[in-house]
């Protein structure tokens, strides 16, 4: 008997331990695989995705293709080099799956056949390729190539071959987290026959200007017409201070027949992006922001008639922004999506009536779509859960999702998730605020916890439900803390007045939003208003900044990742310089001097009385790493506790693994230093 309870104690210990729950951990966040660039074979019955892993001791991540049919079933990987495989599209038969390979050096155009035998190497180019798409006949192929046109200093001075220095005339030499190299994003076209290349059109004859837009363009900015006798590209034809200044790109249209290109959104100042043509040919859909210098504009739905060369603006009434337009197989309806109370939703369009159906609710977001009015298709993801492809399957006259890829059911299943609570909170001017409450995964009502308030960054992104491998809500929950995201002013999915307000009035109502929630959280019994925590990255730094100085004790720790600080050095150093013209309301030297300036944190920095981390990458030029400089020597000089966690070959992103680790690691060492 007792040997009996002994072996039945053992059993049931085992088993316990076998199907124990873990804690999100930096480490096991760079596990998951990162499902993306679902793409829908011609005959509809199976998804090629590309999922990207990670290996944390070499430093680097590794991409490959699957395939899996759309009603369901088990994922055939279909590339297994060292390497990454990229951008894999169906060519048009459905016969063979193009895509981009470095397997052998430079990355080039690839073939093989769904499944993933006979891969072939299609083209050699010199520098290698960056996209690529076939024509719907397959009589061609389009590239995105880095073209050289401009002299390089040592070219300019052939005798000095050992200078090393720019020379520089204009403005928007540096972008994002990479100088201006002498070369242009450009759009090649090739003839194809049979998995044979040859030749190579510029259709943007020697242009020194970028198509797609860098740097996170890619090809959504680039659309053949269904004859594939057109190519429609987004560009900004712009030079130096011009450009600098500006959000005016352009949809232009190349004829393959006569070499001429049309600009057919020549009197649209803002940007207009992502074309789409309909299946007939007759018509094309973009996104297009109205007001010049305006870069979180709403997104508008417009449509041009080739025949009789009008415009209709299709949102007119909708008070949101549209992205990712797809056309339903009859011309007659544009699929796509946008933010809508915290999450991201499917929404259809009727070009004609403009009539504006929302398809999807949920507490989720969706990032990829493939609507073509008989099938639906998208890549979905919530705090609690990072991307995977679902089907839309119409039940009792709404759509429901089901899940067609589980890339990450097994760690998933070993791993607790914290509540994820939707709360709405008064704000001072007496209007509802969505504030997303995350918990702890073993969250006790009885004890009292730390929190965080998260400030987004943007200004003007979205606090839906985004699984991040960087701000990872569950990860901070995980450590023990509340988490306190709210949907401030400033942020989309609430409507364009919403949205707009924050527009320089940096230092007003949004942070008042800010305080509106994490006032109202910690006055609930389980939260340890004693021990407040404030974090946030980019504007979302420039918060935390700013709350260092007008917080009246609340928070007891602080941590900034690449945040503006001063106004003035950061308007004189940074790009995207329509961006801080159309928020700060100009210059620092204009006369007057917008009001915007005197909501900079450093006006405030006398009353910093708080510990602060100020987290920074060397490459990032959108916020220069001086910013954050500024804001640790200004801590030391009080002896207010700080430290300064620098990465110097970093951008405005952390983005390498073992980087992204120590940036946890710190986080965490940080907060429990102060909070715990």
């Amino acid at each position: 008997m007792k040997k009996t309870s002994f072996i039945f104690g053992a059993i049931l210990a085992l088993s316990f331990c076998a199907f124990s729950q873990e804690k999100l951990t930096a480490e096991l966040l760079w596990k998951f695989g990162r499902v993306s660039d679902m793409q829908v074979s011609p005959d509809k019955k199976t998804v090629l995705y590309g999922v990207t892993y990670y290996n944390l001791e070499e430093n680097k991540g590794n991409r490959d293709l699957y395939v899996i049919p759309v009603s369901g079933g088990t994922p055939v990987n279909l590339t297994n080099s060292p390497g990454s495989e990229w951008n894999g599209v169906w060519r048009p038969d459905g016969k063979k799956i193009g895509y981009i390979s470095a397997e052998n050096g430079e990355p080039q155009l690839w073939e093989m056949n769904p499944d993933g035998s006979d891969k072939k190497q299609l083209t050699n180019f010199e520098g290698g390729i960056n996209g690529f798409s076939y024509s719907p006949t397959m009589t061609h192929v389009l590239f995105i190539r880095d073209i050289k046109l401009d002299k390089t200093t040592n070219e300019i001075y052939p005798d000095l071959p050992k200078a090393d220095a720019r020379i520089i005339d204009d403005l928007f030499y540096r972008h994002w987290d990479s100088w201006h190299d002498y070369a242009y994003s450009h759009i090649i076209v090739s003839a194809y026959f049979e998995s044979t290349v040859t030749g190579a059109l510029d259709i943007m004859r020697e242009e020194k200007f970028d198509a797609p837009l860098t740097p996170d363009g890619g090809m959504e900015q680039i659309s053949w017409s269904p004859d594939g006798q057109k190519i429609a590209y987004v560009c900004r034809k712009l030079k130096g201070r011009e450009e600098t200044v500006s959000t005016n790109s352009d949809i232009y249209i190349f004829n393959m027949q006569t070499s001429i290109t049309e600009n057919i959104t020549k009197d649209m100042q803002g940007y207009d992006l992502d074309p789409a043509f309909s299946p007939d040919g007759n018509r094309i859909a973009w996104c297009s922001m109205k007001t010049p210098g305006y870069e979180s504009d709403k997104k508008r739905l417009m449509v041009y008639d080739f025949t009789s060369k009008t415009y209709t603006d299709v949102s007119e009434s909708f008070d949101e922004s549209v992205s990712t337009l797809r056309w339903n197989a009859d011309n007659n309806f544009i699929y796509f999506l946008s933010y809508t109370k915290g999450t991201c939703q499917v929404f259809q369009a009727e070009p004609e009536t403009k009539k504006i159906v929302q398809l999807t609710n949920g507490v989720h977001d969706f990032s990829e779509l493939f609507a073509d009015g008989t099938l639906i298709l998208g890549v979905k993801m919530s705090m609690s859960e990072p991307s995977e492809i679902y089907r839309l399957d119409m039940d009792k006259g709404k759509y429901k999702p089901v899940q067609l890829t589980f890339t990450n059911k097994e760690m998933l299943s070993k791993i607790t998730m914290g509540k994820v609570e939707e709360r709405w909170v008064t704000t001072t001017d007496n209007k509802q605020m969505l504030v997303w409450v995350i918990y702890p995964p073993d969250f006790d009502k009885n004890k009292k916890y730390p929190a965080l308030l998260y400030c987004q960054g943007g200004p003007q992104s979205a606090v839906s439900q985004f699984f991040s491998y960087r701000w990872n809500f569950q990860m901070m929950a995980a450590n023990g803390y509340i988490v306190v995201a709210p949907n401030r002013r400033g942020l989309p999915g609430f409507g364009q007045e919403w949205n707009a307000q924050i527009s320089k009035d940096y230092g007003g109502q949004n942070m008042k939003d800010y305080l509106s929630a994490i006032d109202a959280v910690s006055k609930e019994p389980y939260v340890n208003a004693d021990k407040l925590g404030a974090v946030g990255a980019s504007y979302g730094a420039f918060s935390v900044y700013w709350l260092a100085g007008n917080h009246n004790k609340r928070f007891k720790a602080f941590i900034a990742h690449c945040g503006m600080f001063n106004f003035e050095s950061w308007y004189g150093s940074t790009e995207e310089l329509w961006f801080a013209n159309y928020d700060l309301g100009g210059a620092y030297w204009k006369e007057p001097k917008p009001k915007s300036y005197d909501f900079s944190p450093h006006n405030f920095v006398g009353n910093w009385d708080t510990p602060i981390l100020v987290i920074h990458g060397g490459n990032d030029f959108r916020i220069p790493y001086t910013e954050g400089m500024q804001a640790f020597d200004a801590a030391q000089l009080q002896n207010i506790p700080s430290r300064f966690l620098f990465f110097p070959n970093e951008s405005h992103f952390v983005t390498k693994p073992q980087n992204s680790v120590l940036w946890q690691r710190e986080f965490f060492r940080w907060l429990d230093l102060w909070l715990k």
